[in-house]
This record gives structure tokens, C-alpha cells and sequence, in this order.
């Protein structure tokens, strides 16, 4: 994985809090590398991704989501009773 860190000096074990963080944050995403921008006493994380598989993607309202975990509970069971086109 690539780790760039910007703007400052970072310890192994906090560059490591941050890659464990983008891992909870997108699971079932291959993390290829990260830019940890050190901005003062805050910090901005861009995450790069390796996907290389077809992501199934939900429509809910007028806005697309990976994860149906991302939508609320009206919208999931919506979904469940929709018919599926065959792919």
C-alpha cells in the first residue's frame, strides 16, 4: 500500500490508526494507498482504491449508494420488494 504523508511528520502507529480507519470506514474495498495531509492539528485523508470487480450500485431517491447498509430501513425493505431484472 502507498502511504504519503504530507505537511508533517507522522509516527507508524498513527499512520496505521488511519489505514485501519479507511478500512472500517470502506469495507469491501481494496485499499490501494492513502495522502495523509497534516494540516496544523487536523488531518485530511484521501483514500485510493484498487476495485477492479463490478460493484452492484442501489438507487434510493435520486442518488446512488454502494452498501444498502447506507440507506434507511423504509428504503431496504422498498428494495426487497421490487422485481429484479434478469442480468
Amino acid at each position: 500500500m502507498r502511504v504519503n504523508v504530507k505537511g508533517g511528520n507522522m509516527c507508524r502507529q498513527e499512520i496505521d490508526e488511519y489505514i485501519e480507519y479507511g478500512r472500517k470506514k470502506y469495507t469491501g474495498r481494496q485499499i490501494s494507498g492513502v495522502d495523509i495531509i497534516i494540516d496544523g492539528e487536523f488531518v485530511d485523508l484521501k483514500f485510493y482504491f484498487s476495485d477492479t470487480d463490478f460493484q452492484r450500485s442501489y438507487r434510493s431517491a435520486d442518488y446512488l449508494v454502494n452498501d444498502m447498509n447506507k440507506i434507511n430501513d423504509a428504503k431496504q425493505s422498498e428494495f426487497k420488494d421490487k422485481e429484479k431484472h434478469k442480468v
